[in-house]
């Protein structure tokens, strides 16, 4: 019989590429249903290993992706969200959440993948109700997931024909460290354990590979899905690039512990298929999950180790700052309202703090280009939408309570402040966006354009410390200073913008620099407004 190589090979491709997508988009439906609340899930639930661990098995469940846990837990630790040791449970919790996908391969539904497609494709496309719609779409998913692994295995059914892929299964049943590897490269490309770990539930099913052979690739792929999470970490904080190479060394110190140990986990995978009456996929499904399962039960009492080992592997002050509330004390809410109400006065300062640095990061990246500010200013901003939302639910609490008079205008002025702070946030974050389009763009600033905003920055930013100083001391003769400071930046904007269209008339300046100028003139300018606006709520108290 004639082998048509071509079909052969476009079958698999295309099939690997179906079953990608039907992971992705089953993930992202079951994702959606969930409330797409994954990232409060992993920052609430994760106060000590053991649940961070129960965590990552629910969240990797429901997105159907332990890299796409791992890189979730890696931004949560940049952002300072998360501590070292709470990431290491997420990370063990996600390699078990992972063998999910693999015991879904193994019921044997591959037959009935189209039709399953067809019901998903009518909950999508007849129904609004969008809870109908989350739910085609996992079914949708499903079904791809199942109509791909279909198509690879037509794809890899001729192999057998072939003397030399006879002579690699071979090779990698006689040569466990070959099949290691070979396992880790194809993940390592692929960036999909879930889908390399499929591949060869397909191969076993065929026949094409022993068992002997296919568990050291099982152990190679489970080394190989680490790449995701290093990718993640560049460029992080330090103590991302630590929780990156937990899931690293957690992956290779069980890969290790189970190549030793290979013949008796055989025998056990072996005894698995027969007492249980498994089918290949099925056995290939439990070596997995055995793997993972019993390796974090193994790693689960040296969690203290694995922080302490990174720490020296990657040393280096952590530039990654606590962005949680530190002086919120619910008990104090109704007992010591007054009380509860400084707390909330020395978490909006902090808030303060970090909108000024903010401004201060931002205008490094504008001037310098610098990606370190450019990260510092995002996990800011971060920070500042995180205490907002905390801080405003513990006042509103707190008004539950009987107030008096001066605790009431003291209330009025915690609420106003904290709202002009987070919005100061988001017009940082709008300046770093317009240089991200400059640079994307290749979009030249001129000399005197830089210096412009350089000096329009400068001001901008003394309005918003006068601001926070003002509010910290509850001083008029502060929040004057600042009022004054936003009328400087009125007019500053006023003179910049005209020089701008001289410019633009004259041919110095292109249309798409004079968009990014005027852009971050109106953003500081704003800035401006709201430091104003805070002061203004202290004269207007005083008075």
């Amino acid at each position: 019989m004639e082998i048509n190589i071509q079909e052969m090979i476009f079958q698999f491709i295309g099939g690997l590429g179906v079953f990608l997508f039907g992971i992705k988009f089953m993930g992202d439906g079951l994702q959606k249903s969930a409330g797409d609340r994954l990232r409060d899930l992993l920052d609430k639930y994760t106060t000590n290993p053991l649940m961070g661990i129960l965590t990552g098995i629910l969240v990797t469940v429901l997105i159907q992706s332990s890299s796409g846990t791992t890189v979730i837990t890696v931004g949560l630790v940049s952002a300072g969200f998360m501590t070292l040791r709470q990431a290491i449970g997420v990370i063990m919790g996600a390699n078990i959440g992972t063998t999910v996908t693999a015991f879904i391969i193994g019921i044997d539904v591959g037959e009935y993948a189209l039709p399953i497609i067809f019901v998903g494709a009518i909950l999508l496309f007849f129904f609004k109700n969008e809870k109908i719609h989350n739910i085609g779409q996992v079914i949708f998913g499903f079904g791809f997931l199942f109509f791909g692994l279909e198509l690879m295995s037509s794809g890899m059914k001729p192999l057998r024909s072939f003397e030399w892929f006879l002579d690699l299964t071979v090779n990698l049943s006689e040569n466990s460290i070959l099949g290691l590897i070979v396992g880790t490269v194809f993940t390592l490309i692929v960036q999909s354990s879930s889908a390399t770990i499929g591949i060869l539930q397909g191969l076993f099913g065929e026949g094409l590979i022993d068992l002997d052979g296919a568990l050291p690739v099982l152990f190679g792929d489970n080394i190989g899905t680490t790449i995701t999470a290093v990718l993640a970490s560049i460029g992080a904080s330090v103590t991302a690039k630590r929780a990156a190479s937990v899931h690293v060394l957690f992956n290779l110190i069980g890969a290790t512990i189970f190549m030793i140990l290979l013949v008796p986990f055989t025998a056990l995978i072996s005894w698995f298929q027969t007492t249980l009456g498994l089918n290949p996929e099925m056995t290939i499904a439990f070596a997995h999950g055995t793997f993972n399962i019993t390796n974090t039960i193994i790693m689960f009492p040296f969690i203290g180790a694995y922080a302490w080992l990174v720490t020296k592997l990657i040393p280096g002050e952590d530039a990654a700052i606590d962005f949680k509330p530190k002086h919120l004390d619910p008990l104090l809410m109704d007992k010591a309202p007054a009380i509860a109400l400084g707390q909330a006065k020395q978490e909006i300062l902090r808030m303060g703090r970090f909108a000024v640095n903010g401004l201060e990061e931002s205008k490094n990246y504008l001037m310098t280009h610098d990606k370190s500010s450019l990260n510092q200013a995002t996990q800011i901003e971060e920070a500042l939408n995180n205490l907002d939302h905390k801080i405003t639910d513990y006042l509103v609490k707190v008004s539950a309570s009987s107030l008096s008079e001066h605790e009431s205008d003291e209330h009025s002025i915690l609420m106003h402040t904290i709202n002009d702070f987070e919005r100061i946030g988001d017009h940082f974050e709008n300046i770093l966006e317009l240089v991200d389009f400059q640079l994307s763009n290749k979009v030249t600033l001129t000399e005197e354009a830089l210096s412009d905003l350089n000096e329009m920055f400068t001001v901008a930013i003394q309005a918003a410390k006068e601001a926070l100083e003002a509010f910290e001391n509850m001083d008029k003769e502060a929040a004057y200073k600042v009022v004054e400071h936003e009328q400087t930046l009125d007019k500053m904007e006023r003179k910049l913008r005209k020089q701008h269209v001289l410019r633009l008339n004259s041919g110095t300046c292109t249309p798409q620099a004079g968009l990014v100028f005027v852009d971050v003139l109106s953003n500081l300018e704003r800035v401006g407004d709201h430091s104003k606006n805070i002061a203004e709520t202290l004269i207007g108290e005083q008075n």
